[in-house]
């Protein structure tokens, strides 16, 4: 549950240096979160910017009228945002879920209309591996690629293959998982101590499969208005890159896309 004391004994004080670099190590502009995990205590810390201009390579929407996450009819303005996102974007579009069963319902509820529209569906866990599902994004970019935990992070999509984010809701952990609910009883505040700043790391490696070289340019949308309702949302957006924000509404959504990937 705590690996910061053996990671001393048979790493860092062994070592006469180690080194931990990654795009995604802070959560809200500083390294807090990280060095109480792995306990690295005593370590010089860095933040550096990113070489993207990501105020002009991509937006960020996020639909204020999207129903909470635990609405009867989220599911369906989910299907519903998706699909005019992909038609928006003639494809190359990618829906990141934190559950599997929504993921499903939402293929079953597109693919009627994609289809019609010229559009492929592609879904985690239903039409192949996470590898063969890539390869046929790749190859074919008329498509919309529905994807769970595999497609978080670890995914490059660089170039036109991947134009518009979606992500379908703030990437909490479910706080019955047992190792989650076992490290949770270690803060005074386990919410805003962990579950807050695991959900910020995980965004942000969600949000990375967008802008991945410096003449990328996309769309990032999150179909979750608590990043905008919430006291702990601005802590999500201020963790992400410099983008340019605008809030919307549902119906406003397929042309604030378009004229961004036109601009």
């Amino acid at each position: 549950l705590d690996v910061g004391d053996t990671l001393d004994k048979l790493l860092y004080s062994d070592k006469e240096s180690v080194v931990l670099t990654s795009a995604t190590l802070s959560t809200d502009g500083n390294f807090k979160h990280l060095i109480e995990r792995v306990g690295f205590n005593d370590a010089d810390q860095l933040l550096l910017g990113s070489p993207f201009n990501y105020e002009d390579a991509a937006l960020l929407c996020v639909p204020r009228d999207m129903p909470e996450p635990n609405a009867d009819d989220y599911q369906r303005a989910v299907n519903w945002a998706v699909t005019q996102a992909a038609q928006s974007s003639g494809g190359r579009a990618m829906a990141l879920f934190t559950s599997h069963a929504s993921l499903r319902a939402c293929a079953t509820a597109i693919r009627g209309p994609m289809k019609s529209a010229g559009i492929n569906v592609l879904a985690q866990g239903v039409d192949g591996t996470p590898q063969q599902l890539v390869s046929r994004f790749l190859e074919n970019p008329e498509t919309v690629l529905l994807g769970t935990s595999s497609f978080w992070e670890g995914v490059d999509l660089a170039g036109d293959a991947l134009r518009v984010l979606l992500v379908a809701r703030l990437p909490f952990n479910v706080p019955s998982e047992p190792v989650f609910a076992a490290r949770s009883e270690q803060y005074e505040n386990s919410f805003n101590q962990y579950a807050v700043p695991q959900a910020i790391l995980k965004l942000r490696q969600g949000f990375g499969r967008l802008i991945r070289t410096k003449t990328d340019r996309g769309v990032a949308v999150i179909l979750d208005q608590r990043i905008l309702t919430r006291r702990y949302g601005q802590a999500f957006i201020q963790s992400l890159p410099p983008v340019t924000v605008e809030p919307c509404s549902m119906r406003e959504l397929p042309d604030k896309i378009e004229r961004w990937l036109d601009g």
